[in-house]
């Protein structure tokens, strides 16, 4: 009896950075002779169960050889990232990984460039995210891989990474310029027969304002200081930039790194501030103390490799004074006091009051970042601003919060429900944005089956072992 692989076009959320999707073809493919590997009895990953697990060539993609091993640690890694594979047969997951290593090997046919920083972070994440789950036990973690060090390890999960980094920018290259238009929107709303619409359910449109603590110009000084005393360290007395990255920085992403980033030329990934600064500077030279959104920084360039620029570096924030968060607290208190006796709308306000650039001229109205929109799906909403709004009725004052963000370690914030729209079936009119991104999803979903049917057709392809007897829904190998 073949194996069943599930006729999918979802996408499986935290998949190996790219999308997997399933399709149809009929192209021809080659099969290889089955080949007597090193075989060992193994609990399957997804099902628990005893299976033979043999560790030879699985399939040849291009340029890339699957074992039959590559599988089980790319599952290991979805599970490390939080991906729900139940439901998942091994022939889906393995029918995702093929398809992975296609846009990979044809990528590198195209020249696309990896941005390694990417890859080191992400490296970084999983690890960490594997650890936690084991209670950091790195022992297992190298066993599992069959790793004897951690160096090792990452380098095996860095090309890992690099493989799917190349996946996803291959198939983005296959959809960045589809669009569609707005007749190409009502074909695709008209075709979906009248009991098969979608019913989206209860949005709510949101604002808020944000009153964050002022930093005095004395503790902007007393950081500039400290972080020219690192420096005049380093430079005189021989000091370890390294060592202090780990002592003082308060970058949490690249501390375990020693503060390391990797700048591309061609890839503004870096804040600009923070690329100006580096691009400017000399191998061995360190910073003069520079701002950025995120607090103070100097730089170590440490090489200069054609377009890449390594560096580390150390960001400390200001401190915050008791004074100037009890400031904030009770300017907060006093604007939400003048909206509850009527004295000022909420819009009004926030264009008044409101620290946050990005909402107040809007009346802080909130943009949801997923779709563009005003609308927040309640079912779909963050669990932390599910929490801060789920009890408030529309156009009621929430009570004071203290929260967040990446750049603030204190803020202040109200928010309020503008407007509420029910649970529904799709209309055209009030649902137009979302219609339209589920027909650029269709479109795209057409195009990338069209490109996948042709680079099949067009790349050598061998499937293996076991792989044989999957049902794929692309046509990997011939019956």
């Amino acid at each position: 009896m073949p194996l069943k692989t599930i006729n999918s076009k979802l996408i499986i959320k935290a998949a190996l950075v790219v999308c997997f999707l399933s399709f149809n073809y009929s192209s021809a493919q080659e099969i290889i002779e089955d080949e007597k590997p090193q075989v060992e009895k193994t609990k399957d990953s997804i099902t628990n169960q005893t299976r033979i697990k043999a560790d030879g060539v699985a399939a040849v993609v291009g340029d890339y050889i699957i074992l039959e091993s590559d599988l089980d640690r790319e599952i290991a890694q979805l599970k490390a990232q939080g991906a729900n594979l139940e439901g998942y047969s091994r022939c889906e997951l393995f029918g995702s990984l093929l398809e992975s290593k296609l846009y990979a090997h044809q990528a590198i046919q195209d020249s696309i460039v990896v941005n390694e920083l990417y890859i080191q972070q992400r490296t970084d994440q999983q690890i960490q995210g594997i650890l936690a789950q084991t209670k950091g036990d790195m022992e297992g973690l190298l066993k599992f891989y069959k790793k004897d060090s951690e160096q090792a390890l990452r380098e095996e999960m860095n090309e890992i990474n690099r493989n799917g980094y190349l996946a996803q920018q291959m198939q983005e290259k296959v959809t960045k310029d589809i669009e569609v238009t707005p007749e190409e929107v009502r074909t695709f709303f008209n075709d979906i027969p009248k009991e098969e619409r979608p019913v989206f359910g209860t949005e709510l449109k949101l604002a808020q304002i944000v009153i964050i603590p002022e930093v005095t110009e004395q503790a902007k000084q007393d950081v500039i200081d400290k972080l020219n005393e690192f420096k005049r360290d380093v430079e005189e007395n021989g000091a370890n930039f390294t060592t202090k990255v780990l002592f003082y920085t308060e970058d949490s992403g690249s501390k375990s790194t020693g503060g390391k980033y990797t700048l591309n030329r061609k890839q503004p990934r870096m804040v600009k501030e923070f690329r100006d600064v580096a691009f400017s500077m000399q191998e061995g030279e360190i910073s003069e103390p520079f701002a950025t959104e995120f607090g103070y920084h100097i730089i170590l360039l440490e090489k200069i490799r054609g377009q890449e620029y390594d560096v580390r570096h150390i960001l400390l924030r200001p401190e915050l004074t008791q004074e100037s968060i009890q400031k904030a607290k009770d300017k907060i208190d006093e604007v939400r006091a003048k909206i509850v006796d009527g004295t000022l709308t909420f819009a009004e306000a926030a264009r008044e009051f409101s620290d946050e650039e990005e909402t107040k001229f809007e009346g802080g109205q909130l943009t949801n970042p997923m779709t563009q929109d005003f609308n927040f799906e309640l079912t779909r909403m963050e669990p932390e601003l599910y929490a801060q709004i789920q009890d408030l009725k529309d156009g009621e004052i929430s009570e004071v919060f203290q929260d967040e963000d990446r750049v603030n370690r204190i803020k202040f914030k109200i928010l309020t429900v503008t407007d509420r729209i029910d649970d529904h079936e799709a209309d055209f009119a009030k649902d137009y944005l979302k219609i339209k991104n589920l027909a650029l999803q269709d479109k795209q979903i057409k195009a990338v089956e069209k490109w996948q049917k042709e680079t099949i057709a067009d790349t050598y392809i061998k499937i293996n072992g076991e792989y044989r007897d999957c049902d794929f829904n692309s046509n990997w190998l011939k019956k």
